[in-house]
């Protein structure tokens, strides 16, 4: 059982920061090489469907509306994002990315689709079901995690 542990910690360890570091060089050899990768998880908090409040945005992201407002304020700058408030609620403030920040949302997503679609191809059916209930548990599980820490 400890061998096994140690293996899926190893594992989950070496995942994430290819991951993290295939985007950052990703987002640094490309066309969107002004953006870090928490700026391109703003810009994917967003979405490219509507307008967003930012209390939104920042409880998807885990943080706080100040430190949302900072990352914004950046990526305004920048192109990626405009802001707006209601008439009706001056207080409420809404973001929505830019065409170029739709861009950047669209690519960002190719990258994750072809990521997901290389480790699913050539599994099983019955593979791909183990694969998703052990991700759904371990997802439960952080997000516990992070619930508890509050």
């Amino acid at each position: 059982m400890q061998k096994e542990t140690s293996v899926v910690n190893e594992l989950l360890v070496k995942i994430f920061n290819e991951i993290l570091q295939i985007e950052e060089k990703t987002l640094k050899s490309g066309y969107f090489s002004d953006l870090s990768v928490r700026e391109m998880h703003t810009i994917e908090a967003i979405g490219s469907k509507s307008k967003r409040m930012m209390s939104e945005v920042a409880q998807d992201l885990g943080i706080t509306v100040g430190t949302l407002t900072t990352s914004i304020n950046r990526l305004i700058k920048k192109g990626y994002v405009e802001r707006s408030r209601i008439e009706e609620d001056r207080r409420v403030v809404l973001v929505e990315l830019t065409k170029k920040g739709k861009v950047a949302n669209r690519l960002h997503e190719r990258f994750h689709n072809e990521m997901v679609k290389e480790m699913m191809d050539g599994l099983l059916d019955d593979e791909k079901e183990v694969l998703i209930t052990s991700l759904n548990k371990l997802n439960k599980y952080f997000i516990e995690k992070c619930e508890s820490i509050k």
